[in-house]
């Protein structure tokens, strides 16, 4: 058998390290998405303190007045006598929404706020 042999005219190609090269595209995902990332968070965060303090001062709009409790008085007896033309229960529910109120006693001299439409 024999054996051929081919030879290469071709020098070897230099390996470099030349560091790190960063494009266009390269900067940018780098640099530019974490700082609209950012942004975004911010955002987000400026809308959820806001939309909370809106809602804080929102449930005692122009739609309710302020009563103060009197001796005897129940939340049934004062949505009776703030409701007009509608039914007292519906009152009563929006009495309990608009107060936050955990039980339906009442005490002489609480004030609370009663609905006005």
């Amino acid at each position: 058998m024999s054996t051929i042999t081919l030879k290469s005219h071709r020098k070897a190609a230099r390996v470099t390290s030349s560091g790190l090269k960063l494009t266009r595209r390269g900067r940018f995902l780098l640099l530019g998405l974490p700082l609209m990332l950012l942004a975004v968070a911010a955002l987000v965060l400026v809308g959820i303190v806001t939309s909370s303090a809106q809602a804080a001062t929102g449930t005692t709009g122009a739609g309710a007045t302020q009563v103060t409790v009197q001796a005897g008085e129940s939340i049934w007896s004062i949505a009776a006598a703030n409701s007009s033309n509608r039914d007292p229960r519906d009152v009563v529910a929006e009495i309990v929404q608009l107060n936050d109120l955990k039980t339906s006693v009442l005490q002489p001299g609480q004030q609370i706020f009663v609905p006005t439409h």
